[in-house]
């Protein structure tokens, strides 16, 4: 489902765990998959009045996990971006 499209933190939630990679994934994937969700979680903030300020708290929650992601990249020599 396109984000355009959710209304709910829930259906964000749904969206989350279908596209999280496997735990073996190259941190990489692991970075743009959090950064991702940050972006998600935004938006449903703007979208889910409801649940704004969980919404909200999730966000933030995928921006620490991608800093923490993006540091195991930089201590390993690796860029923090995928490149294609």
């Amino acid at each position: 489902m396109p984000i355009r499209e959710l209304k709910t933190l829930q259906e964000a939630h749904d969206v989350v765990l279908e596209r999280r990679p496997p735990k073996n994934a190259d941190p990489s994937d692991w970075l743009a998959f959090r950064l991702g969700n940050a972006r998600l979680y935004k938006a449903i903030a703007d979208v889910d009045r409801g649940h704004h300020h969980e919404a909200l708290y999730w966000a933030g929650y995928e921006e620490r996990k991608a800093g923490e992601v993006s540091a195991e990249l930089q201590t390993e020599g690796k860029p923090p971006t995928r490149r294609t």
